[in-house]
């Protein structure tokens, strides 16, 4: 598949405010094909947000590079393309609404790239009925639920037709049907257009949706895999302080009791089939 996302020996440094150098980022190497599910988790101060915000050049490098679909995002000249191509949904979608109507708001960003009136309703049309959400066009946006919010914020990035939607914890904020619906969305959005996917979670559940799950710490990249791969890796994971998916942790323990299950299961339904065959 077509490389689409190319980080070599990325570093991002900062200055606290005690004045002390800290390297939130240390020689990432990553590449992330065309279309391909990516998800990205590990414990709070890992990097995993610092990463994100390269993705679109919200931040540059310190040193090494980072390519979006071949344009270095530390060369001035390419901020609008890779801007273009790729779309940020961050945590609170309260903070991203800017319209006091869905359909106005998810118009905001073709309207400021001065896309003609026709285009732009096409857009949205398409946008949100790629999010299941055309029925709530006319509705205020503040009356919807936090699930409906993350969707419309999704629409958004749609309509100015990004071909890679980065999440930042999407679902942190929501309820559980909220983090379904967006999940959903999202997965819907991947498989039926190919829109490239790198979604940073805290829900282990969400990364088995992924084709590859990527685990941070101290700013470095330590494991990736398939889920499989990743979340085998009980007692790993959990002294890092993750969590694992609940059939994971369940399958991992009655191994230790003496049961004979398989190494991979990390879902409801592997666990079931092991202990029900």
């Amino acid at each position: 598949m077509q490389e689409f996302i190319k980080m070599e020996d990325l570093c991002h440094a900062y200055t606290s405010y005690e004045g002390n150098q800290v390297v939130a980022l240390d020689h990432i190497n990553l590449s992330v094909a065309k279309g391909e599910f990516v998800a990205v988790i590990g414990a709070n101060g890992s990097g995993k947000s610092t990463l994100a915000k390269h993705l679109n050049a919200l931040l540059l490098p310190t040193s090494g590079t980072c390519h979006i679909k071949g344009h270095d995002t530390a060369v001035i000249e390419n901020l609008w393309a890779v801007r273009q191509t790729v779309g940020m949904v961050f945590q609170n979608p309260d903070n991203q609404i800017v319209a006091a109507v869905v359909e106005e708001d998810v118009a905001f960003g073709p309207e400021n790239l001065g896309i003609e009136p026709a285009a732009i309703q096409k857009r949205v049309s398409e946008a949100l009925a790629a999010v299941d959400m055309e029925a709530y066009r006319h509705h205020a946006p503040h009356l919807l639920s936090g699930g409906q919010k993350q969707r419309i914020a999704i629409a958004g990035v749609l309509a100015m037709q990004s071909e890679c939607l980065v999440l930042d914890e999407p679902t942190a904020m929501l309820d559980p049907q909220g983090r379904l619906e967006v999940l959903q969305a999202v997965k819907r959005l991947n498989q039926e257009q190919g829109i490239t996917v790198i979604y940073i979670t805290h829900f282990m559940e969400e990364a088995l949706a992924a084709d590859r799950v990527i685990v941070m710490e101290g700013g470095k990249i330590i494991m990736q895999g398939t889920p499989v791969t990743i979340f085998s890796q009980v007692a790993y994971l959990k002294s890092l302080g993750l969590d694992v998916p609940v059939s994971a942790e369940v399958g991992y323990y009655l191994r230790q009791n003496g049961l004979k299950l398989p190494d991979s299961i990390i879902t409801d339904e592997e666990l079931v089939v092991a202990l029900c065959p």
